[in-house]
């Protein structure tokens, strides 16, 4: 059970990632006023919901003890996330403060999960 829960984590931390690091690279564009919500953000962020509930799961099978406001408050976060990127996915630009915003929220998500014990 442990290699399988370490695989989730790994795909989990390839979703953020990819939400990240399509994030950063649009920062430039952001500044210009030009930025989108780029293919990989949206795949990052679905790779994180499937990845974050399925270990849940098996944590919870496994008898590990979860912490569910953390985990009620990281999933209402990313849905959030998936919200703004999902709607906004085909625009050509995205307004700063909404892309902003997911920017803000995926690393407030990030410090949840590595800060709060």
């Amino acid at each position: 059970m442990d290699v399988l829960i370490n695989v989730f984590v790994a795909l989990h931390i390839i979703g953020i990632a990819s939400l990240l690091g399509g994030f950063l690279t649009q920062m430039k564009a952001m500044g210009a006023g030009t930025a989108c919500f780029i293919p990989a953000m949206l795949h990052g962020a679905l790779t994180m919901l499937v990845t974050g509930v399925a270990l849940v799961g098996l944590n919870q099978a496994d008898d590990q003890a979860v912490n569910n406001v953390k985990i009620g408050i990281k999933l209402a976060l990313l849905v959030v996330i998936l919200a703004l990127v999902y709607v906004k996915r085909d625009d050509e630009t995205v307004d700063k403060g909404a892309f902003a915003a997911v920017g803000g929220l995926t690393a407030a998500n990030i410090f949840i999960a590595t800060v709060w014990t």
